[in-house]
């Protein structure tokens, strides 16, 4: 029997491309969103493209309870929950001192405890059958935040925190639960344009940016290997060792490109949507307006995919190089 995932903040963006890539291999898959006819509609689609049972679910993650019978009807109808993929979120794009302490709430509640009962009720399930994966989606701005994105980069750092700690009770209760977080880059999804914004300006998402396609074969391969964490893309290591080694000169240098980086000289438009306490209707998809700039491949995840070839070649690479040094030596 195919195996059953849940997927939350799959009507669009990354959690889109995520139901796509579980149902391209034969997963039966619930759907997980707000926007109830555009999650008909997502589950319809790969149903009959794929030939796999789904399940839309309209679903709020800040309510706990919401997300608890989302689980149970999951079950329900679908059959035992094999794996639980966190992906839905929320944000504001402006300074602290622009946003309310309402939207600072709201965008904490949907990211962070989002996830949070995601993996709670996930967890209370699998306990019960000692097996089970649970994927939750971190970002490289859970290292390095950067200005602008206050909330969204504090509730990543808050999902690492508890992903860590939960993991570490997995261990000790012995249970054959895998825990994964997959850190993702600059995205090309809805987010940039209907995402609450305060600043005037247009946002985009920071240079390199790729398609939902990359991070959905990320998480669809942390589902299906055991890795601790997956960072997705160069920009993410980058961002994350650079953080280790010089934060004090990477706080410097965001206080000035971190804001030209993440607005274009467009000025907003005065009835842009805002989707942070409401879902924003519409036909939108995985891909948000910048196809023309994003990258459709990850070298850096291929690598980390197939780490085990790679490092392999590059230690028969590294033998041969020093073979011929020697014999060179020699003469």
């Amino acid at each position: 029997m195919p195996q059953i995932v849940v997927i939350t903040g799959a009507g669009a963006g990354v959690g889109r491309a995520v139901a796509e890539e579980f149902a391209r291999h034969g997963w039966s898959v619930a759907l997980l969103s707000r926007d109830v006819s555009r999650l008909n509609a997502a589950a319809a689609e790969l149903a009959e493209r794929y030939s796999v049972r789904t399940l839309a679910i309209p679903t709020d993650v800040a309510d706990a309870n919401a997300v608890e019978a989302a689980a149970d009807e999951a079950e329900r109808e679908l059959g035992p929950i094999h794996t639980w993929i966190n992906v839905a979120m929320a944000t504001v794009f402006g300074a602290v001192s622009h946003v309310s302490a309402a939207e600072v709430e709201r965008g904490t509640r949907v990211t962070y405890l989002g996830q949070v009962y995601g993996m709670m009720s996930a967890l209370k399930r699998m306990r019960t059958r000692n097996r089970g994966v649970i994927v939750n989606v971190g970002s490289a701005l859970a290292y390095r935040s950067v200005p602008l994105q206050a909330i969204y980069c504090g509730s990543k750092a808050a999902i690492r925190g508890f992903t860590d700690s939960l993991r570490s009770e997995i261990i000790h209760d012995k249970l054959n639960i895998q825990l994964t977080i997959v850190d993702l880059p600059a995205v090309n999804t809805p987010q940039f344009d209907w995402a609450l914004n305060k600043t005037g300006r247009r946002p985009q998402p920071v240079p390199p940016i790729f398609q939902p396609e990359v991070p959905a074969r990320a998480i669809y391969f942390a589902a299906t290997h055991k890795r601790r964490d997956v960072w997705v893309g160069w920009p993410t290591v980058k961002a994350i060792l650079a953080n280790r080694i010089a934060p004090g000169l990477l706080d410097r240098y965001l206080a000035k490109a971190g804001y030209s980086g993440q607005l274009t000289d467009q000025k907003q438009p005065a009835d842009a949507p805002a989707n942070l306490f409401e879902p924003v209707p519409g036909p939108y998809g995985a891909h948000g307006r910048f196809d023309a700039r994003a990258r459709r491949v990850s070298w850096e995840m291929f690598t980390d995919r197939h780490r085990t070839a790679v490092f392999v070649t590059l230690a028969l690479v590294a033998g041969a190089v020093l073979h011929q040094v020697a014999k060179r030596l020699e003469v």
